[in-house]
């Protein structure tokens, strides 16, 4: 066995590892630390010692306990700013995003909100601990920098006082104590910092609620980021390839009517061209009215699905009860759900009638889509009913389908609008 590449005895690293704690830039960092935050812990203590002391005074009264509290939340809002900014300059803690304090208003019910949220009284308690702990934490650990070395001088400073012996026992402990106080201090730092990410930080179910927010912000953008790009593509469709296929196929239509002299294959080969063009320009208007219809957009809801129904080949009894237009994102899924369940009901039902009811009630928008036909609809048929669902789901609606053999069909959905 090679001893030379052997790994170190633990032991004899100790050593070493103690003159570089001296050095190391995380035991200044550590001692700065505390000692700011016996000064900055100290003051905030004070300040929210006398507030609440104010606040418990004018009980008799009812606006000095309000004064109190709003500033009292204002304190407690920059005593945590302060606090996080220095445990991120000295012991490079990471705040998540959002967990910043919010605006204080004096308000009744912006007060009784903050009053009502568990990390206000988190940030306190920590502003109160801090008030007595930190200051204690600072001393001990100037305590272990200063008293050490002075006891290892012991002997030197107490010659001929006749306690040799003692003299040599403080030495030593002087020099244990000594070359513990970077350990000290960065632990008393470490403590303090464990202490703050738990009360000034988030707890998990914060932490969840504030992904949960990220991960609607995201899809949100999401859907605003289609639904502006269908309404692009048809805008484009509309003035761009549909114009041009209308011009072509009414040039078509007048060579038809005045070519009356050619053979017979040329005939039939300009008639053939010209329903071929109609058909596509039909197709294209479909197509263009699926991604997102220019009448949605100027009239709204209302106006678009009366078309809708009335281009139906199921007759479609429609009613629209809106005070209102709602939300664009939430008219075009409103709109998109009608017209795909009125195509489902002509291809697959074998209805004779349909109805289709809207509504506008207490912030909600009611959709119910019924028809006569033989019913047996299932989401997971591949009929389009599953991308109805996340249709829906996307702006955070509810969608409900019965269709039990024999009919009928009925397919609900709610809309949630935002005034």
């Amino acid at each position: 066995m090679d001893i030379s590449a052997a790994p170190p005895i633990p032991w004899r690293r100790a050593p070493r590892a103690a003159v570089r704690a001296f050095g190391a830039g995380s035991t200044w960092r550590s001692l700065m630390h505390l000692v700011t935050g016996a000064v900055l812990g100290t003051a905030g203590g004070v300040v929210i010692f006398v507030l609440i002391a104010t606040g418990l005074a004018g009980l008799v009264s009812i606006v000095l306990p309000i004064i109190a509290a709003g500033a009292l939340l204002v304190v407690n809002g920059a005593l945590t700013a302060a606090q996080r900014s220095r445990h991120t300059a000295f012991l490079g803690t990471a705040w998540p995003d959002g967990t910043a304090a919010q605006p204080v208003t004096f308000a009744p019910r912006a007060l009784l909100a903050l009053v009502r949220n568990p990390r206000t009284w988190r940030q306190l308690s920590y502003h109160l601990i801090a008030g007595a702990g930190a200051s204690f934490a600072a001393l001990l650990a100037i305590a272990a920098w200063t008293t050490g070395p002075m006891m290892v001088l012991a002997p030197v400073l107490g010659v001929g006082s006749g306690l040799g012996a003692m003299h040599w026992i403080l030495c030593g402990a002087g020099i244990i104590v000594t070359i513990a106080a970077p350990w000290i201090t960065q632990g008393l730092a470490a403590l303090d910092g464990l202490l703050a990410r738990l009360l000034l930080g988030t707890s998990r179910t914060e932490a969840l609620e504030m992904r949960v927010t990220d991960l609607a912000a995201s899809r949100d953008s999401t859907v605003d980021a289609a639904d502006a790009e269908r309404r692009r593509i048809e805008r484009d469709l509309h003035d761009g390839a549909q114009q041009r296929l209308t011009s072509l196929a009414m040039n078509l239509g007048i060579a038809r009517a005045t070519l009356t002299d050619l053979p017979e294959e040329g005939t039939r080969a300009i008639a053939e061209a010209h329903e071929e063009a109609k058909q596509v320009l039909t197709d294209l208007r479909d197509l263009v009215r699926g991604l997102h219809p220019a009448v949605l957009e100027d009239r709204g809801l209302d106006a678009a699905l009366s078309a809708v129904a009335a281009r139906s080949p199921v007759p479609v009894r429609l009613r629209v009860d809106m005070d209102r237009r709602v939300a664009r994102d939430v008219e075009a899924v409103a709109y998109f759900v009608v017209s795909e369940a009125l195509t489902n009901v002509a291809r697959h039902s074998g209805a004779e009638h349909a109805a289709v009811s809207i509504s506008l009630e207490d912030g909600w928008l009611h959709l119910r889509i019924a028809d006569d036909g033989r019913g047996g609809a299932d989401p997971q048929g591949g009929t389009g009913l599953q991308g109805l669902a996340d249709r829906v789901r996307s702006v955070d609606g509810t969608f409900r389908i019965t269709s039990p053999l024999g009919g009928p069909t009925v397919i609900e959905a709610e809309l949630p609008c935002v005034s």
